[in-house]
């Protein structure tokens, strides 16, 4: 999941439109109100939203079909992560890195900042199945 989000990431940085950076700016903005107000559930959904963004601002019509497909089957391990005390901060945090990067056009920064995110994501997810 990292390697193809972090594909997509890339490929944002270097095929955005302005329309969808705007569009995506807009996204993060309104994770920002989510997070401030602690509002796991909606900002889970908009997360998704996020994500589901990237990969077709990507502008690869095969590169979003698979990475949709890999993410339908891990759903349920990603929204888990939330659970995590401070977990929303975080996230957005690393949204913010993501999306600066995109922002600047700079498709390495990108890729590896989402790449980071997604392996930050994993690792929240089993600090949360390890204390249920």
């Amino acid at each position: 999941m990292a390697e193809l989000e972090a594909l997509c990431a890339g490929l944002c940085a270097l095929h955005m439109t302005p329309a969808e950076r705007g569009q995506l700016q807009a996204i993060h903005a309104d994770l920002a109100d989510l997070t401030r107000r602690g509002d796991e559930t909606n900002y889970t959904f908009l997360n998704e939203r996020f994500h589901t963004f990237l990969y077709g601002g990507a502008h690869n019509d095969y590169l979003a079909e698979i990475t949709l497909a890999t993410r339908a089957r891990l759903q349920p391990f990603r929204r888990a992560q939330f659970r995590n005390l401070g977990r929303l901060a975080l996230s957005y945090a690393e949204h913010d890195q993501v999306v600066t990067a995109i922002l600047r056009g700079d498709k390495a920064e990108a890729a590896h900042a989402m790449r980071a995110h997604i392996i930050t994501v994993e690792i929240a997810y089993e600090r949360y199945a390890e204390s249920v």
